[in-house]
């Protein structure tokens, strides 16, 4: 199904991921809404909303750049208002902004700890509560959380437990929502991908250049959620989708193209459930 006409919200998408969801969908010539935090270039991070709004509208979308820090609620209001009033609605809504801090609790300060919850549940729960009056209106609503399956094991939450709390939190409001909007017709799923992502936090945070080369490119992820806003709205919402296995059912059958570095083993992401086995008989694959 083509995302044409279409309206998405996505937040954090400047850069990374959600600016990936929003190429693929301006390439069906969707209207896309970049709302995120960087306005002015910064110094280790590609990007800003109004290079993103034009590679989006190269693309064959329609953007609308909006700064907004998904911690403030009059901000996350006024650009969902905009966004309705601009493009005449929204379809689908993308919570994908994020903050990291991989410290065990000793090392974590309560700084970082509120900004990540902020950020990452709060930010999520505030932005699909204002979207919902607009998204009942919608012919096939989606709304997509970049965020893990509820895999409660201590592995997970041990070595960086703010962190986890603040990503499970993300997840929970999948569970909720998928729930209480079942009867309004409003999907809501959770997208993850098995391996580690080549964007700016791998790079900044996580492991440098090398950990890049052992992992996968954005794009599979904006592959997914095209398929994941192809669904029926009323058939498919409550799930919690690992990117390579979901596309494997879809009928994809090389994931080559997704690798940064063919000739480098990928880096499992964190999350993934041991039980979630990699599709076989696929190229490219784990």
């Amino acid at each position: 199904m083509s995302l044409k006409g279409k309206t998405l919200f996505i937040t954090g998408g400047s850069r990374g991921i959600g600016l990936a969801i929003a190429l693929r969908a301006a390439k069906d010539g969707a209207n896309v809404t970049i709302a995120a935090k960087t306005a002015e270039p910064h110094p280790k991070l590609p990007g800003t909303i109004y290079t993103s709004a034009a590679e989006i509208e190269a693309a064959g979308g329609k953007c609308l750049p909006l700064m907004v820090d998904v911690r403030d609620e009059q901000s996350v209001a006024e650009a969902i208002a905009k966004t309705a009033q601009t493009f005449g609605g929204i379809d689908i809504v993308v919570n994908n902004a994020s903050a990291i801090s991989l410290t065990n609790t000793e090392m974590t300060d309560m700084k970082r700890y509120d900004l990540m919850n902020q950020i990452n549940t709060r930010g999520t729960f505030m932005v699909s509560k204002y979207a919902i009056p607009h998204l009942e209106k919608a012919e096939n609503p989606h709304i997509l959380m970049l965020s893990p399956p509820l895999d409660m094991k201590t592995q997970w939450f041990a070595p960086h437990l703010a962190y986890s709390i603040a990503k499970y939190g993300m997840s929970l409001c999948v569970l909720g929502l998928a729930g209480e909007l079942a009867r309004k017709g409003i999907a809501v799923n959770a997208l993850w991908p098995r391996t580690t992502i080549a964007t700016a936090a791998v790079q900044n945070l996580l492991g440098g250049d090398k950990m890049v080369q052992a992992s996968r490119t954005p794009e599979i992820l904006a592959d997914a959620a095209h398929m994941i806003f192809s669904k029926p709205s009323r058939e498919f919402s409550g799930n919690f989708l690992i990117d390579d296995s979901f596309m494997a059912g879809e009928g994809v059958t090389d994931f080559t193209p997704y690798r940064v570095d063919p000739s480098v083993p990928l880096m499992p992401d964190f999350f993934v459930p041991a039980d979630s086995l990699p599709p076989q008989g696929v190229k490219g694959g784990v």
